[in-house]
């Protein structure tokens, strides 16, 4: 295989491993295409963000390899490393893919449950008698 660019990409629980060749925009996430493997076409979108707005759509074939997480959160992880992977090839993108703040890692994620309540902070009903 030819040189290679790679990133890694994370939301929630879902972890992405982006590698860039030089190409015609061919993309394939665990061996599969990306319209096989992301079915919803929201998710699809997001991924390819980056390289619409970037104008990057047919300078790259991309090999992604995520695990962890579901459908949107790994489509989100694939974002983040697409767009580092993006900013490694050309520093110059880094400007307009932070305006759309795909560079900014998304660190939200599910809150712990604690004892005594129900979930993170629902409490059980108070009863006064």
């Amino acid at each position: 295989m030819s040189e290679y660019i790679e990133a890694v990409g994370r939301r929630k629980t879902a972890s992405a491993r982006v590698r860039l060749y030089p190409g015609s925009g061919e993309i394939v996430v665990n061996d599969q295409p990306v319209d096989e493997y992301f079915g919803r076409s929201l998710d699809q979108m997001a991924l390819r963000a980056p390289l619409i707005l970037t104008g990057t759509e047919a300078s790259f074939n991309i090999s992604v390899h995520v695990a962890g997480g579901g459908d949107s959160g790994q489509a989100m992880a694939v974002r983040h490393g697409l767009t580092r992977a993006l900013i490694a090839s050309d520093a110059n993108l880094r400007r307009t893919l932070k305006a759309a703040g795909f560079v900014t890692r998304d660190p939200r994620a599910k809150e712990r449950k604690k004892p005594g309540l129900k979930r993170a902070r629902k409490a059980p009903q108070y009863t006064k008698r």
